[in-house]
């Protein structure tokens, strides 16, 4: 049988920035952040006070029947939206036989962790008997997915992947396999993640996986591979994109903005939190992904970094690229976008796909801001402080997770 192509043909997009794909871009390739102090509670009393929250959108506009939004916790709308903007952006219509053919692989690391918070604060206060009804169906994962597939009436393959950092990774290459494998001709696929409450700035602060040190400066306190890099800086958000068969994309006439031509997926196997020090398992998963697209090192020349501003994964990631392209390595551009819109946690892949299939369109690359003071241990190109020109026919997007899971995406210039 054939390899049946992979074509993305819609994508949509929730950040700090604000709702669009549009404002994401603009943002990222103009060097801006969106970290500011945390505003949804007062966050005086722990160590890290900043982060990239979503400004308020107009969430049940995104909706058939807009009074559906009113219980959805904050993960499950943010999907809802990317996801309708996704399909507006395709022009695709999900009728007849197409409803079938069409899954829906949306992730969350995390879950809804809003509303675990807020509902097991409520059993403490007034007693287990006073648990919203709705606490269930807003803390599962797979909830995002599963709404998404009933707001478009869509009846193929429909679950949550949850891999912590690699979440979208995994759904948007699990995605491509589906098309490519003939199970499916259309996934809507991505990533959410509403995470930037106290409990996640709580856990994260006690794993010390967060920066403590910028809280009077927020914008500066995401700086991938940067010297004085401390740790990240936590994100919220979601992105979608539509994954659709490249001939049945090509009959209606769609737009193609890139092409899914590789993925690469592997475990670490080495430690709950931390990578190990070559990055194994991130080598694996970026071989796998090159092998999976029959495209060779010297043809990929610029890498989309999981680089999460902590000074573990970046000498890790560093130390991979090094060993998988060689020399090539110092002939790459490599820049984090997490030093903007920090980081998705389930959503950094969905988001920085999204970011690394506009880099065809746009003919430039983001870059990594915040960038003042080279590390010895991270010596390659990280496109510093500005976007750059580009014209090259690939780019690489890596995400790597806590529990040593790693995904790794490589898109094609359509």
């Amino acid at each position: 049988m054939e390899r049946r192509r992979v074509a993305v043909t819609g994508m949509g997009a929730v950040s700090g920035f604000g709702a669009g794909v549009d404002v994401l871009t603009d943002s990222v390739f103009a060097g801006k952040s969106c970290v500011r102090r945390i505003s949804g509670f007062d966050p005086a009393n722990f160590p890290c006070q900043i982060g990239a929250e979503c400004p308020d959108f107009d969430a049940p506009s995104y909706f058939v029947e807009p009074r559906d939004a009113r219980r959805l916790e904050q993960s499950i709308l943010q999907a809802t939206a990317a996801a309708k903007m996704a399909v507006l952006d395709s022009g695709i219509s999900f009728e007849g036989d197409l409803k079938t053919r069409t899954g829906v692989f949306i992730g969350s690391g995390i879950g809804g962790l809003r509303t675990l918070e807020e509902q097991i604060m409520r059993s403490a206060e007034k007693g287990a008997e006073r648990i919203s009804p709705f606490f269930i169906i807003n803390a599962i994962a797979n909830m995002p997915a599963g709404v998404v597939a009933k707001e478009w009436g869509v009846h193929g393959p429909c679950f949550c992947v949850t891999s912590a950092c690699a979440t979208s990774g995994h759904s948007i290459g699990e995605a491509a396999l589906a098309i490519r494998h003939g199970r499916t001709d259309v996934m809507i696929a991505g990533g959410t993640e509403s995470a930037l409450n106290q409990v996640g700035i709580g856990g994260f602060s006690t794993l010390k996986a967060l920066t403590f040190d910028f809280n009077d400066e927020p914008e500066k306190g995401s700086r991938p591979f940067e010297k004085r890099r401390s740790g990240f800086v936590m994100g919220e958000g979601s992105g979608v994109m539509i994954l659709e068969e490249w001939e049945h994309a090509v009959a209606r006439n769609a737009k193609i903005y890139a092409e899914v031509v590789g993925y690469g997926a592997s475990a670490d196997a080495y430690h709950v939190t931390a990578p190990p020090d070559d990055g194994a398992g991130a080598q694996l998963a970026m071989k796998w992904a090159m092998e999976d697209a029959g495209v060779k090192r010297e043809e990929v020349t610029y890498v989309n970094a999981h680089g999460t501003s902590t000074p573990l994964n970046d000498r890790a990631e560093t130390a991979a690229i090094k060993a998988v392209f060689g020399d090539l390595a110092y002939k790459l551009k490599v820049s984090s976008t997490k030093s903007m819109h920090g980081h998705l946690l389930g959503a950094a892949a969905a988001i920085e796909g999204i970011l690394s299939i506009k880099a065809f369109e746009r003919n430039e690359l983001p870059p990594t801001i915040n960038y003042e003071e080279a590390d010895p241990d991270c010596d390659l190109d990280y496109v510093p402080n500005e976007a750059v020109p580009f014209h090259g026919d690939y780019t690489m997007c890596n995400t790597f997770g806590f529990g040593g899971q790693n995904a790794v995406l490589l898109f094609r210039r359509a």
